[in-house]
């Protein structure tokens, strides 16, 4: 059984919005395992075809990919500017409310993580803002707005709040899954188009497994 085609969201002239698998990473990486660029490449036949912005390969979600030099390089600018607004879903260990979170984090290239505290001269300052979506019995569905692009961000400052990402070893969840997913989601994506200048969204559907769908029925009956 050959590769699975990746899910298009939406596509024209410009950009394609793919709803990315857990599991697949969005560039080629040492592994050599299937990923999302090239099968983007050769599923349109536009060798061309340039990744804006990335997810790690655990989390699931919307990517946007430029169909030509201009909309990268309007794209990219708008990430740069921070002009871009994402916001993202996670399933998180414990009881957790609204709150924003602000720490200081620096990037360990040796350890492929993020660490956080204040000794860290070199680090950048990291916010997110979490709102408490919906409670279940061991885990609390949150939405996640973060501010700036920091390596891990979202992960080790929920980590380092006490409430790791379900499945998330690396940052303090008590275990791993047999897939190596983790519970963080990019559920929408806000940007100008590159061309019209229109403010879009894209949005990718929430993953199917039983947990996410059960806190997400909660979430809509007012549970």
């Amino acid at each position: 059984m050959g590769p699975v085609a990746p899910i298009v969201l939406s596509q024209d002239d410009d950009l394609l919005a793919i709803s990315k698998t857990a599991g697949i990473p969005v560039q080629p990486d040492p592994t050599g395992d299937r990923d999302l660029l090239t099968s983007l490449r050769e599923q349109f036949n536009e060798p061309g075809i340039g990744l804006v912005h990335r997810l790690d390969r655990p989390v699931s979600g919307v990517v946007l990919f430029a169909r030509n030099a201009k909309a990268l390089a309007d794209l990219s600018g708008q990430f740069q500017d921070r002009k871009v607004v994402k916001v993202y879903w996670a399933i998180v260990e414990g009881a957790m409310d609204t709150v924003v979170l602000d720490h200081v984090i620096e990037h360990d290239p040796h350890h492929h993580k993020a660490r956080i505290g204040a000794a860290f001269s070199s680090g950048k300052q990291a916010r997110i803002a979490v709102r408490m979506l919906t409670k279940g019995d061991r885990y609390t569905l949150v939405e996640v707005v973060p501010e700036g692009g920091a390596f891990h961000q979202i992960r080790a400052q929920l980590g380092a709040a006490g409430h790791p990402i379900k499945g998330d070893v690396k940052y303090g969840a008590r275990r791993g899954e047999k897939d190596r997913s983790i519970a963080l989601h990019a559920r929408s994506i806000t940007f100008d188009h590159p061309t019209t200048g229109e403010r879009v969204t894209q949005s990718a559907p929430a993953p199917a497994p039983t947990l996410w769908q059960a806190l997400i029925d909660r979430m809509r009956t007012g549970g």
